[in-house]
């Protein structure tokens, strides 16, 4: 018989009703899991293309159960309604995706006779699947995440073992039983459902060839230290997402995106608007109507298809956000609005004036509907704060004038820069990925492909 720590209760973020319960896997089991996935691979090739007609039927079979899928996603994780609808669809072309990198994603030639030694000589690299590969992935998006940690390894050739988020495994477990039934064999895609000790097991053994991680910086960072000599990874973590808005520019007109780049998953997001930089002859006016569209925003139950923000995803980042939040305001920031919990589960929209700068709010990831509004004299000082900073993954200017832009593009430590738009846009083809403690490797179905594959060179010599 299982004890009470054999086992997972998923609850709804939203009420925090139970919506099933289930089993954890202990060492033994992962341990037979990761031969199984070192069999497949060593063993069980599978031609790509029976690999490309399972994902076409899986895609068949993903639209066949959307609302489903939908359900499932908006209960456990919490993320209103036409959000979710959205997330479906970006997993729906990541899969697109997937099918068309078996014809983008290739070897190429080396040139060869370009000098006396290398006469005579045909080149070119192949690419072939790293090894398993074990996913480790985020509450935030339970289907897309899921689809971006599954289908590159699979396109690769990789089998793999893909780790859920405790607190959103079903929308996890229904899509690799779809993947089955798409005519996957099972042992070339596994769910791990275990503690974050045993997780931590998984991910180091040394029969791991790639670990795929997102999640927190601390954790995320910790793995990469424990991997296995040889064991590649990619690291998605965390990050502040600074923008910067120039004097030349329509108020009115950035507000609505910024409050969507800030407020999306109620900031639940690696790359959510978390600091707004603000001319100071322009703050005021800046911050009266952001608050103002903040205020509007529909906060509460993720069914509806006007909610705007839904709840938080567990009570301890809950109760986390608010402390952060009152921490702030206790050492010198204003609360323009928000800092409150609404509907229990939930956290209204919250702006702050000018946190001081060593506070954990401009240093720090929030990960909730918190903006800090920070007003400047010189971009240099936005820039000089921004390399203080441990973490560069986006951030964002807003600006009318294209020096601007590309002063920004030179002196923000970010792995991309916004122009014109909010810190949280993302499709799934181009690169993404953070730098320096916000993560390692480059996200997007072609890039995490590549990443997944050994590039071995041949070379032809003799040739005349």
């Amino acid at each position: 018989m299982n004890s009470p720590t054999d086992r997972v209760q998923i609850v709804s973020a939203f009420d925090r009703s139970p919506l099933r319960e289930l089993e954890l896997s202990g060492e033994n089991t992962i341990h037979g899991i990761l031969e199984r996935a070192t069999v497949a691979f060593r063993e069980g090739e599978l031609p790509k293309s029976r690999r490309i007609e399972i994902l076409e039927n899986f895609l068949a079979l993903l639209k066949r159960d959307q609302e489903q899928l939908l359900s499932t996603a908006i209960a456990e994780g919490g993320k209103p309604r036409r959000d979710t609808v959205v997330e479906f669809q970006r997993a729906c072309e990541g899969v697109r995706l997937g099918i068309h990198a078996f014809h983008e994603v290739h070897g190429e030639e080396v040139p060869m006779s370009l000098s006396k030694a290398s006469a005579g000589r045909l080149a070119f690299t192949t690419l072939e699947p790293i090894g398993v590969v074990v996913s480790i992935s985020a509450f935030n998006h339970p289907i897309n995440l899921i689809i971006r940690q599954i289908v590159p390894p699979l396109v690769a050739g990789c089998p793999v073992i893909i780790k859920p988020d405790l607190r959103t495994p079903l929308s996890c477990v229904l899509l690799v039983d779809l993947l089955h039934e798409a005519g996957l064999p099972s042992e070339w895609c596994q769910v791990a459902l275990c503690s974050n000790v045993v997780a931590e097991k998984l991910a180091t053994d040394s029969r791991v060839s790639f670990l795929s991680f997102i999640g927190s910086a601390r954790v995320g960072w910790h793995l990469r230290s424990q991997l296995a000599p040889g064991t590649r990874c990619s690291l998605e973590l965390g990050g502040v997402a600074p923008v910067l808005i120039d004097e030349q520019v329509s108020l009115p007109e950035i507000v609505p995106p910024l409050l969507r780049g800030a407020f999306y998953h109620a900031g639940q997001v690696c790359v959510s608007v978390q600091k707004i930089y603000v001319p100071k002859a322009h703050f005021d006016e800046f911050a009266y109507l952001f608050v103002e569209g903040a205020k509007k925003l529909r906060v509460g139950d993720p069914n509806m298809e006007d909610t705007e923000v839904g709840p938080i995803i567990d009570s301890v980042q809950l109760h986390r956000i608010d402390t952060l939040v009152k921490a702030s305001c206790s050492s010198g920031a204003e609360l323009l609005c928000g800092g409150e919990v609404h509907m229990n589960t939930c956290y209204a929209p919250t702006v702050l004036r000018n946190p001081v700068p060593n506070c954990e709010i401009r240093r720090n990831e929030i990960f909730g509907p918190v903006v800090a509004l920070i007003g400047y004299e010189s971009r240099n000082d936005v820039y000089a704060e921004a390399h203080s900073l441990p973490y560069a993954f986006q951030a964002s200017v807003f600006t009318n004038n294209y020096k601007v832009a590309f002063e920004a593009l030179k002196n923000f430590p970010a792995s991309a820069l916004l122009v014109n738009d909010h810190t949280a846009f993302r499709v799934d083809w181009m690169p993404f990925g953070g730098a320096r403690e916000s993560g390692l490797g480059k996200g997007g179905i072609p890039q995490t492909v590549r990443e997944m594959s050994h590039e071995k060179l041949a070379i032809f010599s003799g040739l005349v």
